[in-house]
């Protein structure tokens, strides 16, 4: 079996496999080839991948390995028919790519649509990055803000702790906190799930509660949609706690749906001059009304930055985490002997798999794909 590794479009910086795994695979008689220069942005050169590895050009790779690691689906050209791919593709958001990859015979996994259970929790690439993108985006915010984040007391006068408010309280939104809380921050957190208050009052913030949120229990982690009514009160209760705050890191997503606007431009325009909002859920349209992804907004006098892709800032211990989840995700594909297989009744292996066979397998995509072609037609 031949795994091979792919450069990631020139806006990723991390790698599928690092040497370290890379070397493991190896030792398990799996041989492993790699694009030239693929690990370069995650400080992983050619030389340290060759202790492991063999360096191929795109195209070999493309022809000749059986499974093919890319995070994402840019710059993936057509592969040959029997394929298996492994990586992050959004197929709830890319639903007619998934629609030509199964029309061409290839096996697709996408990391994103592992089920959230214990089981499950080696390979859950989300939680891994999303530990990363909360932690950058607290000190991304505070590299902007104009001001300190800890309380300051010197002979010149004093400095107030910065106010920083965490709406969603995930893996991303609690790492967030505990960053701003290292800095010295005084820490506010919404979140529509009642479970998440301990994990959050543990971290020395404050909840921040509203009545009436529907039960997200059952959403892994993500948020859910909520009644007119609850929205309202939702809106009033954070336009309330933003025009104290200095920072606001926004965390909050809806499995495979549009994310949800949490703050509006009048919000924005209401906190002081100089605050900063980093908003992470900026690739599924943002929990601002002015956020754009991959791109910042001055809105008034505060600065909105859009980033989904905050993990990739940095690229060596995101990459070395991201494979390892990988590494734990594959030994479900290969048989005692060494030998591929793709056991559907695994529920893990069942929930990442979207195309085989000719199909998608995945219902909810296989419904999206034929309503954006109904649409189209």
């Amino acid at each position: 079996m031949t795994i091979g590794i792919l450069k990631e479009p020139a806006f990723e910086s991390r790698v599928s496999l690092l040497a370290g795994e890379i070397k493991g695979l190896t030792k398990e008689g799996i041989l492993v080839w790699v694009e030239q220069g693929a690990g370069q942005r995650a400080f992983c050169s050619d030389e340290d991948i060759q202790s492991g590895a063999l360096i191929k050009e795109r195209s070999d790779i493309l022809n000749g390995a059986d499974i093919l690691f890319s995070i994402h689906s840019e710059d993936l050209p057509a592969a040959g028919k029997g394929k298996i791919l492994v990586g992050v593709y959004q197929p709830l958001y890319n639903p007619l790519l998934m629609a030509d990859w199964a029309a061409q015979g290839l096996t697709t996994f996408s990391m994103d649509m592992l089920p959230r259970t214990t089981r499950a929790q080696g390979m859950d690439v989300l939680s891994s990055q999303a530990n990363i993108a909360g932690y950058k985006a607290v000190l991304r915010a505070a590299s902007l803000y104009p001001r300190y984040f800890p309380l300051l007391m010197t002979a010149a006068g004093s400095a107030a702790p910065a106010k920083v408010l965490v709406l969603g309280a995930g893996v991303a939104g609690l790492q967030a906190v505990a960053t701003a809380r290292r800095l010295g921050a005084v820490v506010e957190v919404f979140d529509t799930r009642p479970a998440a208050k301990e994990e959050v009052l543990s971290l020395g913030a404050k909840f921040v509660e509203v009545e009436g949120a529907a039960d997200a229990s059952a959403a892994g982690g993500y948020a859910v949609a909520q009644t007119e009514e609850f929205q309202q009160k939702q809106k009033a209760r954070i336009a309330e706690s933003i025009r104290k705050s200095d920072v606001v890191i926004t965390t909050a997503q809806i499995f495979g749906k549009k994310a949800p606007v949490l703050v509006t431009e009048e919000m924005i325009r209401a906190m002081k001059p100089g605050s900063v909002i980093v908003d992470l859920a900026a690739a599924t349209g943002g929990n601002t009304e002015v956020t754009k992804d991959q791109a910042s907004v001055l809105c008034g006098q505060v600065t909105v930055i859009g980033d989904s892709n905050l993990s990739s800032s940095m690229p060596s211990d995101a990459s070395k985490f991201y494979g390892r989840n990988v590494i734990n995700f594959l030994k479900l594909l290969i048989d005692k002997s060494g030998a591929l297989q793709v056991n559907l009744a695994d529920d893990i292996v069942s929930s990442a798999c979207i195309t085989h066979g000719g199909a998608i397998l995945n219902k909810r995509v296989e419904a999206i794909a034929k309503s954006s072609v109904t649409v189209q037609s």
